[in-house]
């Protein structure tokens, strides 16, 4: 693999010395800034947003977090990873990160698969960083779904009677599979501002740590900051396991006997077989995932004790009982009933809370683990595979033909997080040094050294797992076979034994010294932003994260601002202010020189602390129209640091309308346009024309990563704009309609977490897969130049990449097949680093294998993608018809392949797939498929969904709705977060109060029954008809507005992300948005759950008597 990118003109590489951090060093998993900057979830902005200043240094000294009882079982970081922490600003990251020998995480009570320790000799290793969510378990009681029938209708139910529904046994060969995800997610809203002298939902207590049952928020006076914490990474659980006997879902029990012959117990395809360990005291249901020999669950939560994280979502089920659900359609008799109504609602398939986290084996008895559901809680042991949160399969067995993957009807198809945020009590990953040499690697396929190439001849030579070719072992790296011809050395060398590692880069990756973190920050300092508060948004948040930028003096910084001409400032020391030089021409742009534009951190901080206070002022009687000059203001930015590279953080607020890529106001013209918009409404998702994606295309060649604000309250045509983060690895962040005083603190958040999340520069990645399986398309952010690498300006812990797969020849049942992701790239501290993940997966030439291996999460995350890939250059109507069919065509072939119960008046569903059709469902309901959506609400769905991760694909598109009003006193071990409820109007009463987040945004619908008083103590307000359009959430004295601030800031824990409130209220507009995320409803945009389920099975029986 190749370096990315070409030499940098005039690029001086000793312009910018600096004590280099220990060669063993990862600097991006430091357990201790990670706890700090996930802890730090601050909720409410208070009156006034201070600089921060400087202070000590965070991983020079980590923060004083109180101890607690670790949990037995269960590893505990070190220093505990405790919320909530200290303010934002307080510990700045160093210049040069600490070393030291890794800690090992595993539980004292579980036998190593392999030893753990460090290798002698072998460098220490990456430390980790918390996932955001790590919480106190939530444990939820079931909510009875209601028994009243959807509103016929949507399909005619002329000929599908009603009957027993059956869970029937699996058929011979077969392995069950685990379904489910999580619940969370819907379109962006708006945030909505009042100001009251009430105690605000702000930051948490800062002491020197989290005090166990202390109040969780504090006095608006000890409030400092904004909130901050990452965008959220993780989601829910699986579904409540069934018990091994079959059962009705509608009307009186009914068994079902399986056809004569069919064993109860078919026997799993990998060798080690499941056994079943009983739950936690407590716990809901039964185990979270079916645990192997030798996977040891958590015991029950401690009180005082830091909790792993908890989500929502699907159990899976027990491996060895049923492995598909038949939800009957007809009556026993065959004859039509009048409706749907005798379908039992309580019975249909839908996501349930989980139990306790478990702990995963990617390995057990050399064979590889099915991974648990990406939406659950678990915590990995690397003993071979890599973990699941780094690269995922659709399916955890490999077809051995296409003609199979075709039958199945799935997709093949890897999600990779290279970067991937780990659970806090996760084992860290190694750092490996080979010196000079370099890592070991197939002289014919490139592929890295990993735990499946096989030495042989007393370990003289090796074959290689991806290409089968024998190679020569290097002299001072050849050791003896041990009687089970393994190395002897094997356990001790991490790139041996460890499915994750990574390797210290020699100087053959680079074709220059690697680049400096370089930060240049361009303001929109328009009429309009000016107006809105937009630009001094930007500037306080600016100045806030400025101490958590990589201290030392390799660092970077720069500033310009724009309307219709460009500014460029210069910070020089030497100067006695800073220096303003505007660039008139936006059509053939320029740059000062660069020396005097970008300078290091440590010399113009001072100006630039006092550049952000003076920006919005000296803008405010700027009396020029709303103009824009945004693409010549970014390719002069980029002129500016193009020698070294860097991130460009840009904050629009209106369309762009002069100068180099302007653009027009389409929206209207597509609105006035009534024939164009019906017949080419998509085109309005595509960019208007080429200028911008030239631009990015010369920007990712010279490793400059964009990220942008749109802080707006128009439309700003995000299809177009967001092409340059898009091409850059970047990412685009959207708050329509902009507030100052509600989104100022999410726009601080989001701009903390960008710089100091987990990230590198000038990165390349390539995916290696066994004979057999090659690459056919990525899709995600980035720049594709080669056929067989994307380049990566920018890379970071949230991104994921899609990568579609292929047969190009037959694989032999029973073999393995591996699939190996290289990340070539630059740590924030200047390292060269490569990050390999391995993956290795049995090959089946059984189709029932491939449905009981089948990853749902997975799957509907690759739906989403392709989905969202279409829209803009299909018809709406035929990507959701594609939608639909992709849905039928798998459960089609599952039912007339694999299905042992033969009645047609039954919808057989296999087990790991079946809340298929109800996410199937939401997505057609979704932001990106609505044809009456604003065009750019479509657009920023579609770009999120690009390169959204595999555990957040499901929320997205299903959100997590909560009764508030009757949140009572809650149980020792409970959630502070109440039971989820199904996304129906049968559960929304009209004297409740009800919660719908989905990270990023939150609904809060009152009814119009709901008891004045408890209006009163929530809201302040006497009845619903008081609502104000604008809402911040206040903490009154009362135990009730307490509790329903503890549930707020246990969701913003969760999500990492400050979610933006909305109060809405039946026969209003608002109340109408609240319904329309009611997806198992009948609505103008799709039918209801059920109707749904009748028109697949309807689909289903056509295309079975047709064929």
């Amino acid at each position: 693999m190749a370096a990315p990118g070409a030499p940098r003109p005039n690029s001086n590489t000793n312009n910018h010395p600096s004590q280099p951090p220990p060669p063993n060093y990862n600097p991006n998993s430091n357990p201790n800034s990670i706890a700090y900057n996930l802890s730090n979830l601050n909720l409410n902005p208070p009156p006034s947003m201070p600089n921060s200043g400087s202070t000590p240094s965070l991983l020079g000294q980590p923060p004083n977090f109180p101890s607690s009882a670790p949990l037995p079982g269960v590893p505990s970081v070190s220093p505990p990873f405790s919320r909530p922490g200290p303010p934002p600003g307080v510990l700045p990251r160093p210049a040069v990160p600490p070393s030291g020998p890794p800690q090992s995480t595993l539980p004292p009570n579980l036998a190593p698969f392999r030893p753990t320790g460090t290798p002698i000799g072998q460098p220490a290793p990456f430390g980790y960083r918390a996932p955001p969510g790590s919480i106190p378990l939530l444990t939820g009681s079931n909510v009875p779904p209601s028994s009243g029938a959807p509103p016929p209708g949507a399909f005619p139910s002329s000929g599908l009677p009603s009957g027993p529904v059956v869970s029937a046994p699996p058929p011979p060969g077969t392995r069950p599979s685990t379904p489910s995800p999580p619940l969370t997610t819907g379109p962006l809203l708006p945030h909505s501002s009042a100001s009251s002298v009430f105690v605000s939902n702000g930051p948490p207590s800062f002491t020197s740590g989290a005090l166990p049952g202390g109040p969780r928020f504090p006095p608006a006076s000890s409030a400092s900051k904004p909130p901050v914490g990452p965008p959220p990474t993780m989601g829910f659980a699986g579904a409540t396991p069934e018990t091994p006997t079959m059962h009705s879902l509608v009307g009186s029990p009914a068994i079902a006997a399986p056809p004569p012959g069919t064993p109860l117990q078919p026997a799993p395809p990998f060798s080690a077989p499941p056994q079943g360990v009983p739950p936690p005291p407590g716990s809901y249901g039964s185990p979270t995932w079916p645990r192997h020999p030798g996977q040891v669950a958590p015991p029950p939560p401690i009180p005082g004790s830091v909790q792993p994280p908890r989500m929502f979502g699907m159990t899976p089920q027990p491996l060895p009982n049923q492995s598909m659900t038949a939800i009957p359609v007809l009556g026993q008799t065959g004859a039509p009933v009048s409706g749907t109504s005798k379908v039992d609602l309580n019975q249909i398939p839908h996501p349930i809370p989980s139990s306790s986290p478990m702990l995963y084996e990617t390995l057990q008895g050399n064979q590889a683990n099915p991974p648990p559901p990406a939406t659950s809680d678990y915590i990995v042991r690397d003993t071979g595979n890599c973990s699941p949160r780094y690269m995922r399969c659709t399916i955890s067995q490999i077809p051995c033909t296409a003609d199979l993957l075709t039958a199945s009807g799935m997709q093949l198809a890897l999600l990779v997080q290279p970067l991937a945020l780990p659970h806090p009590s996760e084992e860290p990953i190694q750092v490996v040094d080979f010196g000079e040499s370099g890592p070991v690697r197939c002289s014919r396929c490139k592929g890295y050294i990993n735990p499946f190439m096989k030495f042989i001849d007393q370990g003289r030579q090796f074959i290689c797992n991806l290409c089968g070719y024998t190679d020569e072992t290097p002299r001072d790296y050849r050791c003896n076979l041990g009687p089970d011809g393994r190395r002897r050395d094997a356990d001790e060398r991490p790139e041996l034994c460890r499915g994750t590692v990574e390797f210290v880069a020699t100087k053959e990756y680079m074709v220059r010294g690697p680049m400096p973190p370089v930060y240049f920050f361009l303001i929109d300092v328009s009429m309009n932003a000016v107006q809105t508060g937009a630009t001094a948004a930007a500037c306080s948040a600016i100045s806030q994260v400025i101490s958590d930028l990589p201290e030392g003096p390799q660092t970077m910084v720069g500033i310009a601002t724009f309307d219709s001409t460009i500014h460029f400032y210069c910070l020089k020391r030497a100067l006695r202010q800073p220096s303003m030089l505007v660039i008139p021409d936006v059509q053939d742009v320029y740059t000062p020189l660069q020396t005097d534009v970008v300078v290091q951190l440590s010399e113009g901080r001072q100006h630039l602390e006092v550049l952000l206070e003076t920006i919005p002022t000296m803008f405010k009687k700027n009396g020029t129209p709303a103009e824009s000059s945004f693409g010549a203001a970014v390719q002069a930015a980029f002129l500016a640091i193009k020698s070294s590279g860097g991130k460009v953080l840009v904050f629009q607020s209106v369309l762009p309308s002069i100068g180099l890529g302007s653009l027009s106001a389409r929206e209207a013209e597509g609105r006035t346009n009534i024939s164009a918009r019906q017949k080419e409404a998509h085109k309005l998702l595509q960019p208007a024309d080429k200028t911008l994606k030239t631009m990015a295309m010369e920007f990712a060649e010279y490793q400059v990563c964009v990220d942008v604000f749109i802080t707006t309250q128009t439309y700003v045509d995000i299809a177009s704009i967001s092409v340059v983060p898009r091409t850059t690895g970047g990412q685009v962040y959207y708050y329509y309609p902009f507030s100052a005083v509600s989104d100022s603190a999410k726009l601080y958040n989001d701009l903390r977490w960008n710089v100091t999340r987990p990230q590198g520069f000038e990165a390349v990645m390539r995916v290696r897969c066994s004979q057999g399986i090659q690459v056919q398309e990525y899709h995600g952010n980035f720049c594709k130049r080669t056929p067989t690498d994307v380049d990566l300006p920018g890379i970071d812990c949230d991104k994921t990449i899609m990568v579609t797969l292929k047969h190009d020849d037959k694989l032999q049942d029973g073999s393995e097949c591996a699939f190996q992701c290289a990340l070539l790239y630059t740590t924030v501290y200047g390292q060269r680093r490569i990050r390999l993940t391995t993956l290795s997966l049995p090959c089946t030439s059984m189709l029932s294998n491939l449905f009981r291996s089948a990853d749902l999460d997975t799957q509907f995350a690759c739906f989403l993608k392709e989905a969202a890939h279409k829209i803009p250059s299909s018809p709406l109507l035929q990507v959701r018809e594609q939608v639909t069919n992709l849905c039928i065509s798998i459960l089609l072939s599952y039912r007339k392949f694999c299905a042992t119960v033969t009645s047609s008046g039954q919808l057989i569903l296999p087990e790991a797939l079946k809340l298929l059709p109800l996410y199937t469902l939401a997505l057609m309901k979704s932001t990106g498929l609505q044809s009456d959506g604003r065009i750019d609400d479509r657009s920023i769905w579609i770009n999120y969904v690009s390169y959204l991760s595999t555990p957040l694909a499901i929320p997205l598109v299903y959100p997590r709705m909560v009764a508030i009003h009757n949140h009572g006193p809650k149980d020792k071990d409970e959630s502070l977060v109440p039971p989820v409820i199904p996304l129906s109007s049968d559960h929304v009463n009209d004297d409740g109060i009800y919660l719908l987040e989905n990270g990023e945004d939150c609904l809060v619908y009152i009814g119009n029954s709901v008891d004045s008083n408890i209006l009163q103590q929530l809201f302040g307000i006497s009845s619903p008809n008081e609502i104000p359009t604008q809402f911040v959430l206040q903490q009154y004295d009362n135990p009730l507005s307490q509790k329903l601030n503890d549930v707020v800031n246990e969701i913003r824990r969760q999500r990492c992300s400050y979610l933006r409130f909305k109060l809405c209220k039946k026969g209003d507009p608002s109340g109408a948005l609240f319904f329309s995320y009611l997806v198992e409803d009948k609505s103008p945009s799709g039918p209801s759950y059920v109707e749904f389920l009748v028109h697949v099975h309807r689909e289903i029986q056509m295309k079975m008597s047709s064929s």
